[in-house]
């Protein structure tokens, strides 16, 4: 990583820290209790946040080697992520178009679940704010896939290091991460 790259990384880091880390007790998605949440979206939908992941994201999926022309993933937390990968790809090229995945096909309308600039056959990026478990990732995994696209990996701006990164490689999908547990300074927790 560059220095400029390390430098914008520390700037995340410290973001996430100010905005979105809280300690104490708390109930996550899973039921489980944790003695820290990370808020993501007060960071991912922060005007610095945005670029910094934009830019950043970005930068991953180039170091990765991944040939995609989408990214996106499952509302909400994926939203912020996607679109700010798909900007920063104005200017260092090639382009990323975004889309969002529902929970679950609209019942009106078209009827669809993968919104935005989503298309049959294209290779795509699937995006996360905070994986935990994974389950989140495998859902809109199956949703592109079920929709005919090609996923080429998955990126995330923190790993709580709770067996997602597992789930998703298990799937045959590798993962780059942003920001570790590590990098804000947290310990990991059993997954139990």
């Amino acid at each position: 990583m560059s220095p400029a790259a390390t430098d914008r990384k520390a700037q995340l880091v410290q973001l996430l820290r100010d905005k979105s880390v809280g300690i104490g007790q708390f109930t996550l998605a899973s039921g489980r209790r944790s003695s820290y949440y990370i808020d993501a979206r007060r960071t991912t939908m922060s005007a610095q946040g945005l670029e910094l992941i934009g830019e950043l994201g970005l930068a991953a999926i180039h170091r990765a080697g991944w040939e995609a022309g989408l990214v996106g993933g499952l509302t909400l937390g994926a939203d912020p992520v996607a679109y700010a990968i798909s900007r920063a790809s104005r200017e260092a090229p090639p382009e990323l178009d975004a889309f969002t995945v529902r929970k679950e096909a609209k019942r009106h309308g078209k009827g669809r679940r993968i919104e935005g600039c989503f298309a049959e056959g294209g290779s795509v990026v699937i995006v996360e704010d905070v994986v935990t478990t994974g389950r989140s990732a495998l859902k809109a995994i199956e949703a592109v896939s079920g929709a005919g696209a090609e996923v080429v990996g998955v990126l995330a701006v923190v790993d709580r290091a709770e067996g997602g990164r597992q789930a998703i490689e298990a799937a045959g999908h590798p993962l780059e991460v942003l920001v570790s547990l590590a990098d804000l300074g947290l310990p990991p927790e059993s997954a139990g």
